[in-house]
């Protein structure tokens, strides 16, 4: 199960790069994800999740003008899959698959592109 939410958390990064990870931070903000300890413990801040989500509702914004360059891109395409990959690792690291988590959330990406 923990391998599926890795891959979907990676899916929903493709069409929009910081969903994913303004969705994990808020989940380790509320004590639903434990990252403490662990190096990705800076998704749990107080004002992480606040900031993270600043730049989704920023990017949903910006994608609809005209002047956007495409999401295909390779500048872009690889934040995407970065962005997953730090989300499935977040949510692998919980389960002690960091790796794992983050391989599958790179893919999720590609997959969700």
């Amino acid at each position: 199960m923990l391998m599926l939410l890795c891959l979907l958390i990676g899916v929903s990064a493709g069409p929009r790069a910081v969903t994913a990870p303004a969705a994990v931070s808020w989940a380790a903000s509320l004590g639903y994800l434990d990252l403490s300890g662990t190096w990705l413990a800076f998704l749990g801040y107080r004002f992480t999740s606040w900031i993270f989500s600043a730049i989704a509702i920023a990017e949903l914004i910006s994608d609809q003008l005209s002047g956007t360059p495409s999401r295909k891109v390779p500048v872009q395409f690889a934040t995407r899959i970065v962005m997953g990959a730090l989300s499935g690792a977040a949510l692998g690291v919980s389960g002690g698959m960091l790796l794992t988590g983050a391989v599958l959330g790179a893919a999720g990406a590609v997959i969700g592109w």
